[in-house]
């Protein structure tokens, strides 16, 4: 019952969209009344005994020319399908299922450092065991998505080399898997950080060209995790972040590395405080996990969500059901009237008929 009240509901609610068609319905009455009927004209000859063929046919003789007259539901038929051509002409149209679009955000690039020093276990987690700078922020990214719904999320991952481990998506759960595919070293020893800020600048172009203008125009974030300075990049990290800003890229970067340590694996952070200057970001020291978490909410706040969902329903036209309705009349019209004639041109029939003319003509003579 529920069923067939929400299909009520939804014929009702349509509409037409070219309602001016429908001026046109009385255009068969006027041809009835100012234009006259064709008129077939038939020889005719002269016959002695025209009332008994008169009678034996049962029809009223008439003068003139000769009119085809057609039956009740002929002319039902012919109603029928003219209002359901007019109406399909107006093209009527109804409201589908409710669908729901959602404005997606933001665009997030999480640019990971997979250098070797990301192994060291100086970090607690969850339950208190010490795990490597690698598998906290996997903990910790894994807690930080579940706050983003609406925004796409990519992945970079860097170091002697940069490469996108992951374009961006909404689908959070893949991201998350191949998050977690990842391991130290897997790009090698070094730092290169200026050529991970290019290739994010460079995905984040990408992405906007394919998608088009509505694309390109929304706000792009890079968030940068790395224990180290950059070493031997072909981009000067500072020089990227100036690209970033042109293009309109955010850069937060997070510091993991103690920054009292020396050689390859010390923090610079002045070229940090500057890439984040430059890029218009922040910067942050995580020296453990929960630091590394309370830098993450800070971004959260800094990038508040951007997420929007509207609800609509499309229209459905459903003038092809009216003109499927009208062929199939006719073809069962048709076929029917076949069928009939058919039966009166039987062999049987014709034989009974001009034995009751005969009969007829017996008598008279008779």
């Amino acid at each position: 019952m529920n069923e067939l009240l929400t299909l009520i509901a939804t014929l009702t609610s349509g509409e037409f969209e070219h309602p001016f068609w429908f001026l046109i319905l009385p255009l068969p009455i006027a041809i009835y009344y100012f234009v006259p009927a064709y008129r077939t004209k038939q020889m005719a000859i002269k016959v002695p005994f025209f009332k008994l063929l008169v009678n034996a046919i049962g029809e009223t003789p008439s003068e003139g020319a000769s009119q085809l007259t057609p039956s009740w539901w002929q002319r039902a038929a012919l109603v029928l399908s003219w209002v359901l051509v007019v109406t399909a002409l107006a093209k009527p149209t109804i409201l589908g299922p409710v669908q729901v679009r959602e404005s997606l955000g933001r665009d997030i690039m999480v640019v990971v450092d997979l250098s070797g020093s990301m192994a060291e276990q100086d970090f607690m987690s969850k339950t208190g065991d010490a795990i490597t700078r690698l598998d906290a922020v996997k903990e910790v990214l894994a807690d930080f998505i579940k706050s983003r719904q609406g925004d796409r999320l990519g992945l970079i991952l860097f170091g002697d080399a940069a490469f996108v481990q992951t374009p961006f998506t909404p689908d959070q759960q893949v991201w998350l898997e191949l998050l977690q595919q990842t391991d130290v070293a897997m790009a090698g020893q070094s730092t290169h950080l200026g050529d991970a800020i290019g290739l994010a600048i460079k995905v984040f172009q990408q992405s906007g060209q394919s998608r088009g203008k509505r694309e390109s125009d929304r706000q792009k974030v890079a968030i940068v995790l790395t224990d180290g300075n950059d070493t031997g990049s072909f981009v000067e990290p500072i020089d990227a972040a100036k690209v970033a800003k042109a293009k309109g890229v955010r850069i937060h970067v997070i510091a993991m590395g103690n920054p009292k340590t020396v050689g390859e694996n010390a923090l610079d952070q002045e070229t940090i405080t500057r890439i984040t200057k430059d890029s218009g970001g922040e910067a942050f020291e995580a020296l453990n996990r929960e630091e590394l978490n309370n830098a993450y909410m800070a971004i959260s706040q800094l990038e508040p969500q951007l997420y929007d969902s509207t609800t609509f329903r499309p229209k459905q036209s459903i003038h092809h059901y009216l003109i499927a309705l009208v062929v199939l009349m006719y073809l069962t019209a048709f076929s029917l009237a076949t069928i009939k004639r058919k039966r009166l041109l039987s062999p049987k029939r014709l034989s009974s008929a001009q034995d009751k003319e005969a009969n007829v003509l017996g008598e008279h003579h008779g």
